[in-house]
């Protein structure tokens, strides 16, 4: 997963800083109270929602301009994925903000015991730069809905995306509580050696450990959402063009830059020539014969990540695709059939237009693979036979696990999102995210017009048989 550049950085902010000032006036906002009440949260969701209609042309325009994504991936993708989580916290947010009653043991009789969410406070967000919208804006969906105050920071590497944030959120949005600031890593480190309440990151490994550093030596609590390398298995029962078909499209959406995009495939060997065959009708179905000339294939970021998806094809023969371009930063789609498991390619996440195709001996084969390294954000399943999908959820560890489909668990606003160890922890979406910028306070109240001696010292042989039968 892409990252917000920022490493973790020695000494303090100072308080005359203008983005100590910031965190500073989003602080106040909070501790006035003006974010608890649930209608100033149904407003800030409904502004959002405002924001996100009427700029739709514009955030299309911002995305084409740093990502060369095709308007109606950018319209799903982040503008309807977003509206969508909005719509849904706002029908749900009465039922997740409302207090759950808990039983009392006996000997604390007569009280009563609940829990009950409370905003975490001043909350950071660090979005990448592969969804600038989305991957900012839905955790502040989740951020707004549970009531906080909020600071965004957009990266620096879509900077047409990051500059109509910060001119034109504050327009919708209670600016008080709402904050966006750009900026390179040296504005990210800074931020996150700030007092906030939460951080939540979404990027890469590297970037998110240094996060983790940062934010452990004030102990604030982080969320992380990181790469990792999601495997597609295809066993011999599956509907090949389908799972095809499925796996093209989201492993080349966005030129391949895509988080929860499929990383490579395992495929048993009886079905790997068809499906291969299929893989190629499919992707040319999707960009035509030339995707340079496909209005609705992207181009990669920029010129570093382009060298770096070059080096990763430095040594292998593409089975389809492989052509470049670095005046456009265009990548084909490309294959890369059997490539050796030690390879570069099957080391980390690829984040680019590249599929490697790997056969193997049996699903069970598929399965050791995928066990045997680190977790990733998904696993997508490929198959027909009834059984198989348990077995594969039993021996391996990921954030999700999709059967015959990919990407879309992260469109599903109920279905927390996130990942396993090195592929992040926290999750987000739906009530999920609302939790993670939540803290969940227990209350407990007693009456005082019982209050037994046998509790107080000095205790007596009779207190100490009470105490046997009570607890």
């Amino acid at each position: 997963m892409p990252s917000a550049t920022v490493e973790a950085g020695n000494g303090r902010p100072q308080a005359d800083d203008p983005l100590h000032a910031e965190v500073a006036g989003l602080r106040a906002t909070f501790r006035s109270g003006r974010t608890r009440p649930l209608a100033w949260r149904r407003k800030a969701l409904r502004s959002l929602v405002e924001f996100l209609e009427a700029e739709s042309g514009a955030i299309a325009e911002a995305v084409h301009e740093d990502l060369g994504r095709p308007a109606a991936e950018t319209l799903t993708s982040e503008v309807g994925l977003i509206r969508l989580e909005a719509r849904h916290a706002l029908k749900h947010l009465e039922e997740w903000a409302a207090a759950r009653p808990v039983s009392v043991p006996l000997f604390a009789h007569p009280a009563r015991a609940w829990t009950e969410p409370e905003p975490a406070g001043t909350v950071l967000i660090l979005g990448p730069w592969n969804y600038p919208f989305q991957l900012l804006l839905v955790p502040l969906v989740s951020a707004l809905a549970a009531g906080n105050t909020i600071l965004l920071k957009p990266s620096e590497l879509a900077p047409a995306s990051a500059a109509l944030l910060a001119e034109r959120l504050g327009r919708y949005v209670d600016d008080e509580a709402l904050r966006v600031v750009e900026g390179d890593a040296d504005v990210a480190r800074t931020l996150v050696a700030l007092p906030f309440d939460h951080i939540f990151f979404t990027g890469g490994i590297r970037i998110g450990r240094a996060v983790a550093h940062a934010a452990a030596e004030r102990l604030v609590p982080v969320t992380l959402e990181l790469g990792g390398s999601s495997p597609a298995l295809v066993d011999a029962s599956a509907d090949l063009e389908v799972a095809a078909r499925r796996i093209a499209w989201g492993r080349f959406l966005n030129a391949g830059q895509t988080c929860v995009a499929p990383n490579h495939v395992l495929v048993e060997r009886s079905v790997a020539d068809p499906l291969l065959e299929a893989l190629r009708r499919a992707t040319t179905a999707l960009y035509g014969p030339d995707a340079r000339l496909s209005p609705d294939y992207g181009r990669i970021v920029n010129a570093h990540h382009f060298a770096r998806l070059e080096h990763l094809l430095e040594g292998h023969t593409p089975w389809l695709g492989g052509r470049t371009d670095p005046a456009e930063r265009y990548i084909e789609p490309t294959i890369v059939w059997d490539p050796d498991p030690s390879s570069l390619l099957l080391q980390d996440e690829i984040f680019g237009p590249i599929l490697p195709v790997l056969p193997v001996a049996s699903l069970e084969s598929a399965v050791a693979f995928v066990a045997d390294r680190p977790a990733p954000l998904a696993v997508y399943l490929f198959t027909s036979r009834r059984g198989v999908p348990d077995t594969v959820r039993d021996r391996t560890r990921s954030g999700s696990l999709v059967v015959n489909d990919v990407v879309l668990q992260a469109m599903v606003p109920d279905l927390p999102f996130g990942g396993v160890g090195p592929s992040g922890h926290g999750r987000a979406h739906g009530r999920a995210g609302f939790d993670t910028f939540s803290i969940w306070r227990a209350h407990l109240r007693r009456s005082t017009a019982w209050d037994p001696a046998l509790r107080y010292p000095p205790y007596s042989k009779r207190a100490l048989a009470w105490f046997r039968r009570l607890f």
